[in-house]
């Protein structure tokens, strides 16, 4: 089967979040479809080692690392990106962070994170990259929302109304930006083994139920 419809030779890609787990899965498929790609994280170190092992398997990759939660550091870090990599062509907003627990405890700290990084950064890098995506006429913008954001679990609330505003959020850039030339999506994650769900993963019980639930029976 041709692949040739999916080749992104010649364009560049920023992808939050990509030090591990599904960022870093999907920095992979898309410099192996020929993108080069920024990788961002907020470790320089863990950031360094996960370009290396993209660089490993002929990757063309750059390190990227901002939080994602802090304005000034999305602006100054997307100029950069920018200044050394060229017009970004494709985000992929992945960053995410968990603080599980039950509703009644969750402390504002907690909420406001959560909020922070799932919420307000996939607006704030949005924004600023889509503005010279708009100005080029083109672009293309991926979040990673959960099966959470039309789902409800105890003891990850905050997540699911973040993520459920994620998939809103997604539904009003579209409407915005789509006769602007750029396309924009979101993908729904099921549950995957990666660092953020070693802790589910590792409870039997959650892992028997979770069998239940996919075709699979499995992770």
């Amino acid at each position: 089967m041709s692949l040739e419809i999916f080749d992104l030779s010649g364009r560049r890609a920023l992808v939050t979040g990509a030090s591990r787990g599904i960022g870093h899965a999907l920095a992979r498929g898309l410099a192996a479809a020929g993108a080069a790609v920024a990788i961002n994280g907020r470790n320089p170190e863990t950031l360094a080692r996960a370009a290396e092992a993209l660089e490993r398997e002929g990757a063309r990759v750059f390190t990227a690392p901002f939080d994602v939660s802090e304005p000034d550091e999305v602006d100054a870090g997307i100029a950069r990106v920018e200044e050394r990599f060229g017009p970004i062509d494709i985000l992929v907003n992945n960053a995410g962070i968990q603080r599980r627990g039950a509703l009644l405890d969750i402390s504002d700290e907690d909420w406001q994170a959560i909020m922070r990084v799932q919420l307000d950064a996939v607006f704030m890098v949005s924004q600023r990259v889509a503005r010279g995506m708009v100005a080029r006429g083109h672009g293309r913008i991926i979040n990673i929302c959960s099966v959470l954001s039309g789902l409800a679990r105890p003891g990850a609330v905050p997540y699911g109304a973040a993520k459920a505003a994620v998939a809103n959020l997604t539904r009003g850039m579209a409407a915005e930006w789509a006769p602007r030339g750029l396309n924009v999506n979101a993908i729904a994650p099921g549950y995957f083994r990666t660092e953020m769900t070693a802790e589910l993963a590792a409870d039997e019980k959650f892992t028997a139920w979770l069998k239940t639930r996919t075709p699979q029976g499995r992770w």
